[in-house]
Formats: C-alpha cells, sequence, structure tokens
C-alpha cells in the first residue's frame, strides 16, 4: 500500500502484534471486549475492522456471528488473520489490504466501523480527520464508530513502570511526546515503540466532532490498572479481575483519569 511509513511497516513486520493482546497487554484486550460488546449492534450485524491488524477482535467477532470485513495496510497481519479465522467456524467475511483514508468500500454499508489502530499512525491531523470521514461515511445512519487513541502521557508512565525514563535516549522520547504528541523512535528499540501520535483527551474529542460524528465521547480503557505491577494475577483470579473491570468502569469517563492508561477509546455515531 502506498503512503504507508516504511519504519511502521519494518515495526509490525516483526510479526509480533499477533501475540501482544494474549500476552504483555491482556488489560487492553479483556477492557476492549466489554467496550466492543456495549457499543457494537448485535449479531449479525456489519462490521468494518479498520487498522484491525491480525484480526485479534475481527476473529472475536466473527466468531459471535458477526459478518466482520477487516482491513489493514500490513500484508503479514492478513495473512495471520485469515489463518487464525480459518481455524475457526466463523470465518471473516473478507480480510485485505488497505487505506483507512481510502476504505474500498460503498457508502453506509456498515452498521459499526472500528478504528482500534490507525489514528495513532497517522501523524498529521488531517490524515486522521480524513480516516474518521471515511469510517462515517462507510457507516449506516446512527452506527457507532470506535476509535482508539494512545494517550499522550503514556511513555511517560511506562517509562517510569519500566526504567527506560533512565536512559537519556528514552527521556528524549518522551520530552518530545509531551511537547506535541509526535513520537518517534530513531533507536528503533522495539519495547520503545513506532512512529506514532499520541492524543490528548481533548483533541481525540475535538477530531470525532470536526469529522461530523455524533454524540461522541471518550472513554479510558485500561486506565491506572494498566501500570498494575503483577496484573497477570489480577486477571487469572476471577474475583480480582472483575473488581479491576468495576473500578475502571467507574472511572473511565472521569476527565480526570482519562490521561492516566496506555489508551483513550473515542465513541461516536454517524
Amino acid at each position: 500500500m502506498s503512503g504507508f511509513d516504511e519504519e511502521i511497516r519494518a515495526f509490525y513486520d516483526r510479526g509480533e502484534e499477533a501475540s501482544r493482546l494474549q500476552t504483555i497487554h491482556q488489560l487492553e484486550r479483556v477492557r476492549t471486549q466489554e467496550l466492543l460488546e456495549r457499543f457494537v449492534p448485535s449479531p449479525p450485524a456489519s462490521i468494518i475492522d479498520v487498522g484491525g491488524g491480525p484480526g485479534a477482535y475481527a476473529v472475536w467477532l466473527a466468531g459471535r456471528g458477526y459478518e466482520v470485513h477487516l482491513v489493514d495496510p500490513v500484508p503479514l497481519h492478513i495473512e495471520q488473520a485469515l489463518a487464525a479465522s480459518r481455524s475457526t467456524g466463523r470465518p471473516l467475511a473478507s480480510a485485505v489490504v488497505g487505506d483507512a483514508r481510502r476504505l474500498e468500500r460503498p457508502d453506509d454499508c456498515a452498521d459499526a466501523v472500528l478504528l482500534l489502530g490507525p489514528l495513532y499512525h497517522l501523524t498529521e491531523r488531517a490524515e486522521r480527520l480524513g480516516a474518521l470521514a471515511e469510517a462515517r461515511r462507510v457507516l449506516r445512519p446512527g452506527g457507532p464508530l470506535l476509535a482508539a487513541a494512545i494517550s499522550r502521557f503514556a511513555s511517560l508512565i511506562d517509562g517510569l513502570v519500566q526504567g527506560f525514563l533512565t536512559q537519556p535516549a528514552f527521556e528524549a522520547i518522551v520530552e518530545r511526546d509531551l511537547e506535541d504528541g509526535q513520537h518517534r523512535n530513531p533507536t528503533r528499540e522495539p519495547a520503545w515503540f513506532t512512529t506514532a501520535y499520541f492524543h490528548l483527551p481533548g483533541d481525540l474529542d475535538r477530531e470525532l466532532m470536526e469529522a461530523g460524528l455524533k454524540e461522541v465521547e471518550v472513554l479510558a480503557f485500561e486506565g491506572p490498572g494498566a501500570w498494575l505491577p503483577n496484573l497477570d494475577e489480577w486477571l487469572a483470579d476471577s474475583d480480582r479481575r472483575e473488581l479491576l473491570l468495576r473500578t475502571l468502569r467507574r472511572i473511565e469517563r472521569e476527565p480526570s483519569m482519562l490521561g492516566a492508561g496506555s489508551h483513550l477509546l473515542g465513541v461516536g455515531r454517524a
């Protein structure tokens, strides 16, 4: 696909995205599934998962009876998604290499659209607005758009928790993140992510409204739960897992807490 940053492509061509949500980012997966169940219409609704990577949510939704069309700019992700889909009794309706800014889909064709990856790799505001406008174009009236963003403060907090901040190269990355949200990693150290834009909560809210979405709200995915040192133990214990999820629901709309986690979720309707 033309116009896709080669550094970003190289980061994902390493093939590790397929396992990320099953290992170090389990809370992101659990909370995303919970929010999808809340906002997406009941099956067999039609969903376009734009930038859906190796199909973590697309395959899960197809298994629940949805008609899911996956679009992603990384050919390896499409291969991985199709392989995962073939192992289920309810495969994806389609999976193609494509661009969030130019969807090869007709107007008003989807009951819901997911943009759970594209916005943070579209580093220019005009490109993000273009992707949001495309999502609105393919949505049927009243259909929900769920758009994920990375919090402006994600690297700062991660750097403190993981100890990366003691390294001058990482501190320089954080300094720019805080200044303008433009995350750049000249070291190409995989644990420090790749080229991206990190949102302030108010930025995401305004971008969705400017793209023509209605009933816009911004929620926290993981909140401070992302930084629990023994998060795996919380998720493995059913009682503590439900306690954690209840707690995150209580603060998911609190403006003062939105930047405390790794990710934000913008929700709007066509």
